[in-house]
């Protein structure tokens, strides 16, 4: 039964739909038996950084990202929290480093593994803005604005951009309302998902 809730997990379609997890994250996933609810969250964190990165290709076209990269450290940002599962309902950033070294032991390149560890500590100087897009990612999917982390992604696109720091921000906050219209189907996608392994 436990397998079927994450198979439901990774593939149930939801409302609004989710895109579905790369498929070597999905099988990851299922190699490591992972909670259910874990699967569900990295897949509503996954598909608002397709929504992040699609912004950014219209609005930014000049700025260089390296798209595969970062959707995979969305869809694996937080897998640790199968090494760590008490973290997925309450406090904790032990799976942070675990989720790190769990990606490495599986054969990611630490260039991908790094988002486990970098998600939750974007003012880290060698933060790049690939770290910064998951960060949000991981924030907004649930309607939740920190402004410091906002701020960071404008002052980034506006160096790059030569707009004013105004103009990003009013552009960026209008995406980031628009994400945060969906936020409660996202959380009850997630909540219809156990955080127990069901055996």
């Amino acid at each position: 039964m436990g397998s079927g809730l994450l198979g439901r997990a990774l593939h149930d379609r939801g409302d609004p739909p989710l895109r579905p997890l790369p498929d070597q994250v999905a099988q990851l996933l299922r190699d490591l038996d992972a909670p259910p609810r874990l699967a569900a969250h990295l897949r509503a964190v996954h598909d608002v950084t397709h929504q992040l990165l699609d912004w950014m290709a219209r609005e930014h076209p000049s700025i260089r990202l390296d798209r595969d990269a970062t959707l995979f450290g969305a869809a694996t940002h937080d897998i640790g929290k199968t090494a760590h599962p008490a973290e997925l309902s309450g406090p904790g950033s032990s799976h942070e480093a675990a989720g790190r070294e769990l990606l490495l032991a599986h054969g990611t390149a630490p260039a991908l593994a790094r988002f486990a560890a970098t998600h939750a500590t974007w003012s880290r100087p060698d933060v790049d803005l690939e770290d910064l897009l998951v960060s949000v990612a991981d924030k907004i999917w649930k309607g939740k604005r920190v402004q410091e982390l906002e701020d960071m992604v404008v002052a980034r696109l506006a160096e790059a951009s030569g707009r004013t720091v105004w103009e990003e921000f009013l552009s960026f906050d209008d995406l980031l309302t628009a994400i945060g219209q969906d936020a409660d189907a996202r959380l009850a996608f997630q909540a219809a998902y156990p955080v127990e392994r069901v055996r």
